[in-house]
């Protein structure tokens, strides 16, 4: 390389950085919007006179939401400019999570947080398309982390600052932060994200054609699956921490930071595992997670072994990139629909969750049965990379 091609390189590294920041804030702004109001359910609770497995169907409402959302908009979206398509995504998105703070009553609640989970996984499909082409084809993992970053830097810092801002000024301040910060990232993607005009447009059909394919809805299965006992500890950890830590409120930013310590851990362990195992990287990160699962069973009873029991739950979140990566590598010719849909099935992970943890709270099992319930699911999701593996197509 001569030295007259330094500064373009350099160029188009900086280029390639603000490209991948802009779209890592739209990450934040999600996982801040995702995840307030696990750390504020308590808060949701008396305002509204529910109990918390009741606010949990918020939570799976969103989730839904992204369910129908990350597939129907990527195909609706598919003969647009991708970067129109990130743009409208995160405008929804700031609608939806404004309507949230206003929400009048219950049912206004649900309905306005499944109206923001519809452009969620759409927003992180086309966004790690628009990352990893524009790097070697070795480093899309990597790129994909990046833009990720955004979701595990909101568990350390969006998530636990949107608690204390709720619990200070009431919950649905929360969801106003959230709001504006979408509005941001609308200004830093127009601003910094690329528009070729050769883009090439996707079609619907191909897309729709690549799922025919066994792995890919095994893929599928393994993210609904095997995340989804992540999202069953973490949904009531709020309460786990009064009731059974026996901790003050101010506590709970400090839970919810840990968990996000755990995944900006996690989010940077996972796509340098999958750039140096590929799929079995899935495998290893599944029996990491039942491991930490369990644990966190026993350490809930302390506040200093919670504390690194909820941040070792976090990690899980190293599963995100490769199943991503996995997805786009099999369904090569529905990049943006199987991105997307990986965020569908960890969404569907993320109703699960709640759903199963609340019914296990419910019936008289404790609010610790979240971790035996969590690792549960993380062994049948073991169990069915297993199964993926000896199937044609696995590695």
């Amino acid at each position: 390389m001569s030295i007259q091609e330094l500064p373009s390189l350099t160029q188009a590294k900086t280029s390639v950085g603000k490209m991948e920041a802009a779209m890592a804030l739209g990450s934040f702004a999600i996982g801040t919007g995702e995840f307030a109001i696990m750390g504020l359910m308590p808060d949701i609770a008396g305002n509204l006179q529910l109990s918390e497995p009741q606010v949990g169907h918020a939570i799976s409402a969103y989730a839904l939401g992204v369910v129908v959302g990350a597939p129907a908009l990527a195909i609706l979206g598919a003969k647009l400019l991708r970067k129109h398509m990130l743009l409208l995504l995160m405008a929804l998105y700031a609608l939806g999570n404004l309507a949230t703070a206003f929400a009048p009553s219950f049912s206004g609640l649900v309905a306005f947080r499944f109206i923001s989970g519809l452009p969620h996984g759409a927003y992180f499909g086309i966004a790690a398309v628009v990352a990893s082409s524009m790097v070697p084809s070795n480093q899309r993992a990597g790129a994909v982390a990046r833009v990720m970053m955004g979701l595990t830097l909101a568990m350390l810092l969006g998530n636990p600052i949107a608690t204390v801002l709720g619990q200070f000024f009431g919950w649905r301040s929360a969801f106003v932060l959230v709001g504006v910060i979408a509005l941001a990232t609308i200004a830093l993607v127009w601003r910094f994200v690329p528009q070729p005009h050769d883009e090439p447009r996707s079609d619907p059909r191909k897309e729709l054609q690549a799922f025919r394919l066994p792995q890919v809805w095994m893929a599928l299965a393994i993210a609904s699956i095997g995340f989804a006992g992540m999202f069953c500890v973490f949904s009531y950890l709020a309460p786990t921490m009064l009731e059974v830590t026996q901790v003050t409120p101010q506590w709970i930013p400090f839970g919810l930071a840990a968990f996000g310590v755990g995944g900006i851990l996690g989010n940077i362990v996972g796509g340098k595992l999958f750039d140096r195992l590929q799929f079995r990287a899935v495998g290893l990160l599944l029996v990491w997670s039942t491991a930490v699962l369990f644990f966190f069973t026993f350490a809930a009873s302390s506040l200093w072994t919670l504390l690194l029991g909820i941040g070792l739950v976090g990690t899980m979140v190293a599963l995100a990139a490769p199943l991503q990566i996995r997805l786009m590598d099999i369904a090569h010719e529905a990049p943006s629909l199987a991105a997307a849909s990986n965020h569908a099935a960890f969404n569907l992970a993320n109703a699960l969750g709640p759903w199963f943890g609340g019914m296990a709270i419910t019936a008289g099992l404790g609010w610790t049965s979240t971790g035996y319930i969590g690792a549960a699911a993380a062994l049948v999701g073991l169990g069915l990379y297993l199964v993926a593996r000896r199937m044609k197509g696995g590695d």
